[in-house]
């Protein structure tokens, strides 16, 4: 069987610097992803994160840090995730992110669809300067179903 592979992407009308940054920085990824960081990424970080939905966390140990291009990093449960930015025309960026090491395919497909609403509350919020709260939705329809 083959590797089980989680993917998204997504254009965003701003510089890949922005979208790179928003990632990086506590102070924005805060914005459109996680409830709580303890600091930046950065290279051979180990950062622990609060996710939007009640009782969701991880540590996250960065592999790979390229400014304005890549950003890798492992979670305590093996998943690998990769996020690369790529110039696209004009001030436009395409966000790309790749999860490996999922166990079964309703994992993988969750994560695809997590990442893909990420991406979309990243480009609102880099395009118009607002959160269009999508992760925030979503935790919130999750905590409901528990």
């Amino acid at each position: 069987m083959s590797e089980l592979v989680a993917r998204a992407e997504m254009l965003i009308r701003r510089p890949g610097r922005e979208a790179f940054d928003a990632f990086v920085n506590p102070d924005t990824i805060t914005k459109f992803w996680l409830k709580a960081t303890t600091g930046p990424l950065a290279p051979d970080a180990v950062e622990d994160w609060a996710f939007m939905v009640p009782g969701a966390a991880e540590t996250v140990r960065v592999t790979a840090f390229e400014p304005d291009r890549q950003i890798s990093f492992v979670w305590s449960d093996g998943i690998h995730v990769n996020l690369t930015f790529f110039h696209h025309g004009g001030v436009e960026s395409r966000v790309t992110v790749e999860a490996r090491g999922f166990a079964d395919l309703a994992a993988t497909v969750g994560a695809t669809e997590g990442f893909t609403i990420v991406l979309c509350d990243l480009k609102t919020l880099l395009e118009t300067g607002q959160s269009a709260n999508l992760v925030r939705d979503k935790a919130a329809l999750i905590a409901g179903a528990k």
